[in-house]
């Protein structure tokens, strides 16, 4: 990238129908992205301008010599503020500018549109800026908002093309131009009845200008030189597809903020990146990371028991995120979360326990884990928490509930627990973070999950519909783990191509999907007790007490628990509630434990279908 070669500065489809419609239409509804920056070819070479300099540069061009700027809070002024345009301004209509500006009424305003359209001594244009400021609602106009309309209405009808005594040239109008947020901001029969009213849309940059942004703006960063085109080549590239969706008023934002931050043209991934989730900090560059993570097998299966492969799945995904290889397959990928997975099994065998062990092991703080459970997205109108109502609607203006969260905890760990529950049309918004890596809620803020990792658990292929539409069990207890990965994995298949007929949803979760085992004998007496460990735990924390059982009540009540392992550790858990935690309870509200050191269960009993223990406190 050499300096001698200049960015080509591409031409905007609004500014192209800008100059196309100047001989035909009288007025212009420019909306959409009014507040950008702008590509615009200056006599001192490309530069990022803001819209009123780039619609001065093309009405210049077609021999216009006056612009007036209107705004509500100002008034009326003269672009640019030059001695000539002011006194130009000034005898043809009238004008007192010595402040800069005045301040006129709508009245004066529609008088002023109506000189200017019909002023043939020369060229001219006249902007509404903050037209969408205009009126409290277009649909509720004042009585003086509403003459005003009509005036501009009939204006625009009524005027015809002029030619100036003062440079001559084909007819043309001399235009008015409404700057609004949206279109809907003007009263909706105002462009609809009038042919020549014209729409423009200045729609967010394209890949051609964001590209010719980029260029322009490489000098600007530490370390750039000139006779380096490969280096400044990939620059480019990574400054383009990293920004895709942005403004080029944020590209100019990330070039301060990489001046700002010391980042030299190598980091621009960390400055665009720095940009979209206002972090600086990003854990996933840390040395520490690796070496967690080397050792992430023995952390996560002390406490998610007897899951070595799904384990080990997990990890493998997470190393491929920490090297920054996550969609390395694609042409470009960067934007994609850090990664996604599908953990799919059982119920109660860890696949949540698993996603809260990874926040430990990645960000040092479970607290970094944010959980959505999506049966509460089982409607279809319940979509609106998660993304924000849609604009207009009651609390739009709140945003949704995950955009919120990723913006607050940019890296973290997304959980969306039973996804199956959730209505079908929900499913679809997970397609735009699947891909893109990215959501824009009602306020039209966008979330990033470029930095999360999404995981996704379900319950699919453990129990299925027979023929006659029945739900039978799939997949058993003891069933060997080949088997069970095979029919848990057809049976989400099925779910995503023809139940759902959303094949595209599975497509972007691709290899992703964990399969988790039932809990075997052996690994069912390790959770068992693992769970003791954490009663004698609380025991003490609360009353100083040590738990001791007998070797009869622990072999007992170990029976018990694992009788049925179909429910996983959740099952053995509720059933030591159930045949212990509850008696014991019993047991010890009964008696005086102040100034007692231990509680010793020395039997077990059931009468009547209700157990209890025996406790001996010393």
């Amino acid at each position: 990238m050499s300096t001698s070669l200049p960015p080509v500065i591409p031409v905007a489809r609004w500014n192209r129908d800008l100059e196309r419609l100047l001989p035909i239409r009288s007025q212009f509804v420019v909306s959409g992205n009014i507040r950008d920056s702008f590509l615009t070819a200056l006599p001192g070479g490309p530069a990022l301008v803001p819209l009123l300099r780039c619609l001065w540069e093309t009405l210049r061009q077609q021999g216009t010599r006056c612009l007036l700027v209107f705004d509500p809070a100002d008034g009326i002024r003269v672009y640019p503020n030059e001695a000539a345009q002011v006194e130009l301004a000034e005898r043809l209509f009238d004008l007192r500018l010595a402040g800069g500006n005045q301040i006129i009424s709508l009245e004066s305003l529609a008088k002023l549109m109506k000189n200017l359209t019909a002023q043939r001594a020369a060229r001219c244009a006249l902007v509404l800026d903050f037209a969408s400021r205009l009126t409290r609602s277009p649909d509720h106009l004042a009585e003086d908002e509403h003459r005003f309309f009509i005036a501009a209405e009939k204006l625009s009808i009524n005027a015809a093309p002029v030619v100036p005594h003062e440079g001559g040239g084909l007819p043309a109008f001399n235009p008015v131009l409404w700057l609004v947020n949206r279109a809907q901001d003007l009263p909706s029969w105002f462009a609809l009845d009038s042919e020549r009213v014209a729409s423009l849309i200045i729609a967010k940059p394209d890949y051609e200008s964001r590209e010719a942004a980029a260029r322009l703006l490489a000098p600007l960063f530490e370390g750039f030189a000139p006779a380096s085109a490969a280096a400044g080549e990939k620059f480019v590239k990574s400054f383009t597809d990293g920004s895709e969706g942005m403004t080029l008023g944020a590209l100019s934002d990330i070039t301060e903020l990489a001046t700002r931050q010391g980042l030299g043209i190598d980091a621009i991934d960390d400055a665009v990146r720095c940009y979209k989730v206002g972090a600086l900090d990003n854990p996933w560059r840390k040395d520490y990371l690796r070496e967690k993570i080397r050792d992430g097998s023995t952390f996560i299966e002390d406490r998610v028991k007897g899951q070595h492969a799904a384990v080990t799945k997990t990890l493998d995904i997470l190393k491929r995120s920490v090297m920054g290889l996550t969609g390395a397959q694609a042409r470009s990928g960067g934007s994609r979360p850090r990664g996604v997975l599908f953990f799919a099994g059982p119920t109660g065998v860890g696949k949540t326990e698993l996603a809260k062990t990874l926040t430990q092991l990645v960000f040092g703080d479970e607290r970094a884990y944010i959980r959505f459970d999506m049966s509460e997205f089982a409607e279809e109108h319940a979509g609106a928490r998660l993304l924000g109502a849609p604009p207009g609607y009651i609390g739009f203006d709140a945003g949704g509930e995950l955009t919120n969260a990723v913006r607050e905890k940019p890296f973290s760990v997304v959980l969306f627990d039973e996804i199956e529950k959730a209505h079908p049309r929900i499913l679809d918004k997970f397609l735009q973070i699947l891909e893109d890596g990215r959501l824009t809620d009602g306020r039209g803020e966008t979330a990033y999950f470029s930095e999360t990792i999404l995981v996704f658990t379900s319950n699919l292929g453990i129990y299925v519909e027979d023929e006659r539409g029945q739900r039978i069990q799939n997949v058993r207890p003891g069933d060997a783990y080949e088997t069970v990965e095979a029919k848990v994995r057809g049976a989400i298949g099925d779910y995503f191509k023809f139940r759902l007929s959303r094949p595209e949803i599975l497509n972007r979760i691709g290899d992703n999907i964990v399969v988790f085992n039932f809990i075997t004998p052996e690994v069912s007496e390790l959770i068992f007790d693992g769970m003791l460990k954490n009663i004698a735990r609380r025991l003490q924390e609360e009353f100083r007490l040590e738990l001791k059982l007998s070797p009869g009540v622990r072999n007992t009540l170990l029976e018990r628990c694992r009788r049925d392992l179909s429910n996983g550790g959740r099952g053995i858990g509720n059933q030591l509630e159930a045949d212990f935690i509850n008696p014991l309870s019993r047991a010890l509200f009964a008696q005086e434990i102040d100034g007692k050191q231990s509680v010793t269960v020395s039997a077990f009993d059931e009468q009547d279908k209700v157990v209890s223990v025996s406790v001996t406190l010393a």
